[in-house]
């Protein structure tokens, strides 16, 4: 099981401490020091079973300021995503074939 994590973001610690307190193996990949690369965020929607454009952070100011209002391609999106990892929405559990969004951090449940 792999965690795409945010220590400073309270949901995504959350949902790593019900994926600790039910004692499941975890990799904690912090994906603000290390991004997933174009092919690891295809196969994450993938799983998700969502496109890019919904794996967005439109609350955050860079969003806002450059991105809003505008269309993009798919892969547009996964590269603006990949140089702006703050935009990827988190956090992100994923299982062999299945991904969850820690949103609520009670998703996570659906894989552990």
């Amino acid at each position: 099981m792999k965690i795409y994590h945010n220590p400073r973001c309270r949901k995504s610690r959350e949902t790593l401490q019900i994926i600790n307190d039910k004692g499941a193996d975890v990799e904690i990949i912090e994906y603000l020091k290390t991004p997933p690369t174009e092919s690891e965020l295809k196969e994450i929607l993938k799983k998700l079973g969502i496109n890019a454009k919904d794996l967005l952070r439109k609350g955050e100011t860079i969003f806002k300021e450059k991105y809003k209002g505008n269309e993009f391609t798919e892969d547009e999106w996964i590269k603006i995503m990949i140089e702006n990892p703050t935009l990827i929405e988190r956090p992100i559990v994923v299982k062999g074939d299945k991904a969850v969004l820690g949103r609520p951090p009670e998703n996570v449940k659906k894989l552990v």
